[in-house]
């Protein structure tokens, strides 16, 4: 194991030898300090490890532009070979990346336009510089710029700054890097947590792992405790990286993996890591196994054992076969709340829960137990259910009646039947009296009342005139207002109901055509369902039922006696309330408008004269349901 201790003080002689051991690489470091330098204005942590002078006769073999899932541009550029040596820089609103020792094909030398990938990159020119390759990315809008490069890849990512996200849904086409190190980094970069390190700037040609975690513990004022096993050289390039980022790219891209505890950092392999884990938990295991075990008792106040010991023995969809008040099996071994030598026992009688563990888990029952058995809050619900009806109804009519005679040689007759008329002509002494009228409309139709008239009637000899003009006009209001209520616990449903059960017959044919008489009984209720549910900002969640039923009229069937009709109304709802608010959940409109005329054809149209020969009547009716609900919350449990 390697420990490094970033809080003590670097002396000269620490760095001297480092230095020693990086001769090699000075050479490289010099020139990479004064690139970087000149470079950014912004001051970056200058790595000192360079990198090593790249071979020649690189050239570009790939230019491809992508969107990363946080609205950033990537640039990927394909070398052919390993040994290229890109160098960064930020001018104003464009990135140039100048790659000296790396030609450029001239089936790459085209500008891009990425505006529709929606990131800060706006467009990419390639093109050929001094023997070897230049890329600048025009930009948009205020971003962050970070590279990082990996044997023959080379990437270039540019993320808008905080709070100023590039708009658009496009997703990053999918692929797969041939370096390690690429791969790791694309997937740290498109996480959505953001890294709060100070930038750093690393060069690495074929560096040992080792090396790294030291300039990173320095950079970082951790100690960075390495175990024995990381081994391995790294190559990759970083520009304006923060170093926790850069500590994540590097482990991911070896396979290695961190254990973070206060200032202190240990870094190894992933599966040393997970073997240590592994071993520390048999361990624990082993220790609780061999613990004295303990038996306590808790009392239900507000709850039901029985309910408490089935969702603790059911956690895992795996429940004790045996009812509530049994001792658990194997099931509640694997319901992670027991340990495996634990049981959970219930009492329905006393309404109580034996627990017999070691005694960190009986204190955790203990906890959680407390929690389920809590008193809840209860709800008033008011419900008012209001019926309105407003009827009209009129009626106009009229009766009117001519009778004549003449007697001689042909005797003649009007009046307003045959029978009226033989009388006046055969019995001459007969006086003519009204009642035989020719018309006969009176009022009477949308009205139940007996209608006023006003008659008149004109006598003479040998002829009479009746005239009658009856009329009614009636007009009714009604409400009709229900106000059930009732109180329930909070997530219980509560139900009250009013009404009666109508009885009638029904017939039921036997054998040999004999019919059995069956007495069966209907509901006419006022009904009120509901189930409530408070919510954490003190509002309340209803799932309702209201029923208001009523008997509109019994039928009569000849020998059957009688049959009910009823009028239902019902509305099934879920609404959300605010404590204390009063809110319309439903209600219904009916209007009905009707009117008629009966009148004698022709006569009937006579202008103002024709009104002795017909009948008018209008009837309008309004009826409109209205059900309010007003929840209120008795606090119950202490907050």
């Amino acid at each position: 194991m390697t420990a490094t201790n970033a809080y003590r003080p670097r002396p000269s002689r620490r760095l001297a030898t480092f230095r020693l051991c990086s001769l090699g690489l000075a050479i490289g470091l010099l020139a990479a300090a004064s690139a970087a330098g000149a470079a950014s204005p912004a001051p970056q942590a200058a790595s000192p490890v360079a990198a090593a002078q790249p071979a020649s006769g690189v050239a570009v073999s790939n230019i491809d532009f992508r969107r990363g899932e946080d609205g950033s541009g990537r640039l990927i550029v394909k070398f052919d070979g390993q040994g290229a040596a890109p160098d960064l820089r930020n001018q104003g609103d464009s990135v140039v990346v100048n790659v000296g020792n790396a030609t450029l094909p001239a089936s790459l030398q085209r500008p891009l336009n990425v505006v529709d990938f929606a990131t800060p990159v706006q467009r990419v020119e390639a093109q050929s510089k001094g023997g070897g390759t230049q890329l600048v990315l025009s930009t948009r809008g205020d971003f962050e710029s970070l590279a990082y490069q990996s044997g023959n890849e080379y990437v270039v990512e540019i993320v808008p700054a905080a709070g100023k996200k590039a708009m658009g849904s496009a997703t990053a086409t999918s692929g797969t890097s041939a370096s390690a190190v690429v791969a790791a980094a694309q997937k740290v970069a498109s996480e959505a947590r953001r890294y709060s390190g100070r930038p750093v700037t690393f060069n690495f040609q074929d560096v040992p792992v080792r090396t790294v975690l030291q300039l990173i513990a320095e950079e970082s004022n951790l100690n960075i405790v390495a175990s024995d096993t990381v081994q391995g050289n790294v190559t990759l390039r970083l520009v304006n990286v923060p170093w926790d980022q850069a500590l994540d790219i590097v482990l991911r891209a070896k396979g290695l993996d961190k254990r973070r505890d206060g200032a202190v950092v240990w870094v190894a392999p992933q599966p040393e890591l997970a073997k240590f884990e592994q071993d520390k938990e048999d361990a624990r295991i082993a220790i609780e196994n061999r613990e004295d075990m303990v038996t306590d008792y808790v009392q239900i106040n507000y709850h039901s054992a029985a309910a408490i010991f089935k969702a603790l023995t059911e956690a895992k969809g795996i429940g004790n076969q045996g009812s509530g008040g049994g001792g658990g099996g194997n099931s509640q071994n694997e319901n992670g709340f027991l340990s495996p030598r634990g049981r959970l026992v219930a009492d329905e009688r006393t309404n109580m829960l034996m627990i017999s563990d070691i005694p960190k888990k009986v204190a955790q029952m203990r906890e959680l137990i407390s929690m389920i058995d809590r008193p809840v809050d209860q709800v008033l619900i008011e419900g008012r259910i209001v019926i309105a009806s407003d009827t009209f109804a009129r009626d106009l009519g009229a009766r009117f009646g001519i009778q004549g005679r003449r007697f001689g040689d042909r005797s003649q007759g009007i009046g307003g039947s045959l029978g009226g008329n033989a009388g006046n002509v055969t019995n001459p002494a007969r006086p003519i009296t009204p009642g035989a009228l020719n018309v006969n409309l009176p009022a009477g139709n949308f009205t139940d009342t007996t209608a006023g008239a006003l008659a008149y009637t004109l006598l003479g000899r040998n002829f009479s005139i009746d005239l009658e003009l009856s009329a009614m006009q009636e007009e009714g209001r009604g409400e009709v207002i229900s106000n059930p209520r009732i109180v329930t616990a909070n997530q219980r449903e509560g139900v009250i109901r009013q009404g009666r059960e109508i009885g009638y017959v029904t017939i039921t044919a036997g054998q040999g055509g004999v019919t059995t008489p069956n007495v069966q009984f209907k509901e006419a209720l006022l009904e009120l369902k509901v189930m409530p549910t408070i919510t954490n900002d003190d509002r309340v969640f209803l799932n309702l039922n209201v029923k208001k039923d009523e008997v509109a009229e019994l039928i009569t069937l000849e020998g059957y006696g009688t049959v009910p009709t009823i009028d239902k109304r019902e509305i099934n709802t879920a609404v959300l309330v605010e404590d204390g608010q009063t809110v319309v959940i439903g209600g219904v409109y009916e209007f009905t408008d009707r009117s008629s005329v009966a009148k004698v054809p022709f006569l009937g149209d006579i202008p103002f004269l024709g009104n002795l020969f017909k009948k008018k009547g209008r009837s309008k009716q309004k009826a409109e349901l209205l059900i309010f609900i007003t929840p209120k919350v008795l606090t119950v449990a202490k907050r």
